[in-house]
């Protein structure tokens, strides 16, 4: 009963890939390795370097290790650098979901978790999206996570593949002292790099219509986020029904002025962040429902936003910024 978690020496990918196993779940692992990380993934669960637009090397690893579900998470996930590399992106994400789901019908294995993104809404005109929101990608980043829902669904349609779709905005801190996040684009490890070399963290934009002033998003426990991974997997090899989408959102958010605050608090570093002008785009808040998750996967927010940078914190200073500064 072995699952493949595509992506699973990254960020969140190894964080799925040990909820997985302490849930009693087998596991294999492909990763290409081109932003994530071997020691992720512990010496006693099956590894193979490759990238899953490799067909051939996909549907060898499901057949010899048995897999009857994939977790997908590998892609190229950087929405801002996407912009100037659409044919990379789109080659990574929706080729790279095309060989995957061939390899699958080839092979048998008839269900698949996708980890999405709510890049899929762009700037939607709700402060509280729901699965129910348009879509609406503006970067190449989300149009590709699009795409690769409609190919999961078409193919659903035509071959009765049980298939689901987790869409989340911000994903922080750490469930393993050894995990971190290591993106050079992701809001915390920016920080803490810049907190590190002596810099003064900025923040973009001082005077949106919100409590502080400061835009309002989505922040969510890449733990919890595993957890609910783990139960899409087993409901889906269990038959269960589940939705084609869903979100897993906090339902209120937090400022980026409350993250600086609590990172100051957190790492005992005192610090005023530089206030900049607004990104164009930025829209003020986009905060998504989790109330759908949370009926069928289990979805809560079981961590706090101090939870969340007091384990970001810890496992950069252990291993995080020795990564960075290599």
């Amino acid at each position: 009963m072995t699952w493949l978690v595509t992506g699973g020496a990254g960020y969140i990918g190894s964080h799925v890939v040990r909820a997985l196993t302490e849930a009693g779940t087998p596991v294999v692992v492909l990763d290409s390795l081109e932003s994530g990380h071997r020691q992720f993934v512990d010496g006693d669960v099956p590894f193979v370097e490759g990238n899953v637009t490799d067909t051939g090397l996909v549907r060898r690893t499901l057949s010899e290790h048995g897999v009857v579900g994939v977790v997908h998470v590998a892609g190229y996930k950087y929405a801002g650098v996407s912009v100037q590399r659409p044919l990379h992106t789109y080659e990574q994400n929706v080729t790279g979901t095309l060989h995957l789901l061939d390899a699958m019908a080839e092979v048998g294995v008839e269900s698949v978790v996708f980890s999405s993104s709510a890049a899929v809404y762009g700037t939607p005109d709700t402060d509280l999206v729901t699965e129910t929101t348009p879509t609406s990608p503006e970067s190449p980043y989300g149009e590709s996570k699009l795409v690769d829902e409609w190919l999961l669904r078409a193919q659903a349609r035509a071959t009765g593949l049980r298939q689901t779709s987790l869409r989340y905005f911000n994903v922080v801190g750490s469930g393993y002292a050894d995990l971190y996040d290591s993106s050079p684009h992701n809001l915390f490890p920016k920080v803490f790099q810049t907190l590190t070399t002596g810099g003064v963290p900025q923040i973009n934009g001082g005077d949106y219509p919100t409590p502080d002033g400061t835009c309002v998003r989505d922040y969510v426990h890449v733990a919890d986020l595993a957890h609910s991974h783990v139960v899409a997997a087993h409901a889906l090899a269990e038959g269960s029904p589940l939705e084609p989408v869903y979100n897993l959102g906090s339902g209120d958010g937090v400022s980026v002025r409350q993250i600086m605050d609590t990172i100051a608090d957190v790492t005992g570093i005192d610090f005023d962040p530089v206030v900049g002008p607004r990104r164009p785009g930025d829209p003020a808040r986009i905060v998504a429902s989790g109330e759908l998750a949370g009926r069928d996967l289990g979805w809560q927010m079981r961590h706090t936003l101090d939870d969340m940078v007091r384990s970001a914190w810890a496992a950069w200073t252990q291993v995080g910024a020795q990564g960075a500064a290599g």
